[in-house]
């Protein structure tokens, strides 16, 4: 299962936020640095309101959604990468991750002490980043003299991870993020294959406001001048998306039922305080689409890498099922709802027999014909 680092400065709400989104109270939320030391991980479902529509057509035992991986991370502090604070820890755990979400306080609050004395969402965006950076650029340079040897040897392989140093470590050294260097498709491969580099990961950021600001922020993003900032920097410097959120009010609806919990909402003015977009959004940054299932035992929903073909999206519910692949019928979400039965899609022309070299879509229904 793939996961997600939830990592910020100390005191901005990663704790909050992994208590929210998980739904439990696992990761103590204190009112000090590195109240986070160990990482807590949590598996969270994915909001999917397709689920219960065909488990109502179909008559479903049950739902079944799908699910990724979120780790809560100590928080970081200047000189990380020289092994400050928990640097060393919390390099070596966010390594471990395949996206990051930044947690980026945008509120302010004299009972929360900020580490460094004020709420400053670009600086602590740029101190986190600056971190990443630098180990990424000492990670480089430890492998550069080990390749060395080997492309003077001969080393085809060595001599292409020299020349791909040769662009990442100036593109670091300016303080950019190894995900927004200039290179082709078949060097981003190389990079990610064998360099596994802290600030080439995915990241979206995750714009905690107060309660107060809420309703507010979620209307107009750019009407809360720091949530503003956040955005136009994610956007220009990593090419990422910012959202907003309210970690303390989410964690406030986890022993709410889920009418009391969209109560306490709608009394605030908001339908959503953002965390059932950030899970779908991190769900997505990590590559990942959604096929469905469904019939009288279970409705499901499976997850399988965007783009992927029908044998390798059925090898998901089994090995067997790509082994032996023969087709897959395949109807789109919104045309059997559209229609209200598979019978009546399959009459209309709207279910499909699809063979291997089939990219399987985001919201499809599908039922595999295979045999071993």
């Amino acid at each position: 299962m793939l996961k997600a680092g939830i990592v910020g400065m100390p005191n901005v709400g990663k704790s909050t936020l992994f208590n929210a989104v998980t739904r439990n109270r696992n990761a103590e939320a204190a009112n000090y640095p590195f109240c986070t030391i160990d990482p807590n991980v949590g598996v969270v479902t994915v909001p999917d309101a397709r689920l219960q529509v065909l488990s109502e057509m179909s008559g479903s035992q049950k739902l079944i959604p799908a699910a990724i991986e979120f780790v809560d991370i100590a928080g970081l502090v200047e000189g990380a990468s020289e092994g400050a604070g928990l640097g060393n820890k919390f390099l070596a755990n966010i390594r471990e991750t395949d996206a990051i979400v930044q947690v980026v306080r945008c509120f302010e609050n004299d009972e929360i002490i900020h580490e460094l004395g004020n709420v400053d969402p670009l600086r602590d965006i740029e101190i986190i980043n600056a971190e990443l950076v630098l180990a990424d650029h000492a990670a480089l340079e430890k492998r550069r003299a080990s390749r060395e040897k080997k492309a003077k040897g001969g080393d085809k392989e060595a001599k292409a991870e020299l020349e791909l140093m040769d662009k990442l470590l100036p593109h670091l050294d300016s303080g950019n993020p190894a995900i927004t260097a200039d290179i082709n498709d078949d060097e981003r491969e190389l990079m990610m294959r064998e360099f596994f580099l802290l600030s080439s990961k995915r990241t979206i950021f995750a714009c905690n406001v107060s309660e107060d600001e809420l309703a507010a922020a979620l209307d107009d993003p750019d009407s809360n001048p720091m949530v503003s900032k956040v955005r136009q920097y994610a956007k220009e410097a990593h090419g990422a998306e910012a959202i907003v959120i309210s970690a303390h009010i989410e964690e406030e609806m986890i022993d709410l039922e889920p009418e009391e919990a969209e109560e306490l909402l709608a009394d605030m003015g908001v339908s959503d305080s953002g965390v059932s977009t950030l899970i779908r959004s991190v769900y997505h940054l990590l590559g990942l689409s959604t096929y469905l299932t469904t019939g009288e035992k279970e409705t499901r929903a499976w997850t399988i890498p965007t783009g992927a073909k029908a044998p390798q999206a059925a090898g998901v519910i089994h090995t067997d099922f790509e082994r032996g692949f023969i087709a897959a019928e395949v109807v789109h979400f919104d045309d059997i709802t559209e229609l209200g039965s598979k019978a009546a899609a399959r009459d209309a022309g709207k279910l499909r027999i699809e063979g291997k070299d089939y990219e399987v879509k985001d919201g499809d229904v599908v039922e595999f014909r295979f045999n071993v």
